[in-house]
């Protein structure tokens, strides 16, 4: 089993940043791809980036690209996500997962992700 625990969540205004972290713990870090998705109220799960274990593969959804950003520190268990001019429609909770075969399964896909954090609000006012 893997439990994730996300923070960073809050109130942002519009061109403000933002980062999230999601510690891990119950396995070994390196050994699962890591991913944010996001959802607003009344709308389905939506992908937001995921990396690969080791980091050095990264993709993004069209509606984050070059805003934010993912990074992971394998040694601290904690993958980030980092929020840049942030918009009104990004208000939304924002979910950690892991899975063990994501990149194989479709990393920006939900069901292919094994684990999942409990979420954290994010609010961005105009």
């Amino acid at each position: 089993q893997v439990q994730l625990v996300e923070s960073g969540g809050g109130l942002a205004q519009a061109g403000g940043s933002l980062r999230l972290s999601c510690v891990a713990s119950g396995r070994t870090f390196s050994d699962y791809d890591m991913a944010w998705f996001r959802q607003a109220p009344g709308k389905e799960r939506e992908f937001v980036t995921a990396s690969r274990r080791n980091g050095g593969i990264t993709i993004y959804g069209d509606s984050v690209k070059g805003r934010f950003s993912i990074s992971r520190d394998n040694a601290k268990n904690t993958v980030f996500l980092h929020m840049n001019s942030l918009k009104p429609e990004d208000t939304a909770v924002y979910y950690c997962a892991a899975g063990f075969t994501a990149w194989a399964s479709g990393a920006d896909l939900v069901h292919a992700y094994d684990f999942w954090g409990q979420g954290t609000q994010v609010t961005v006012s105009s």
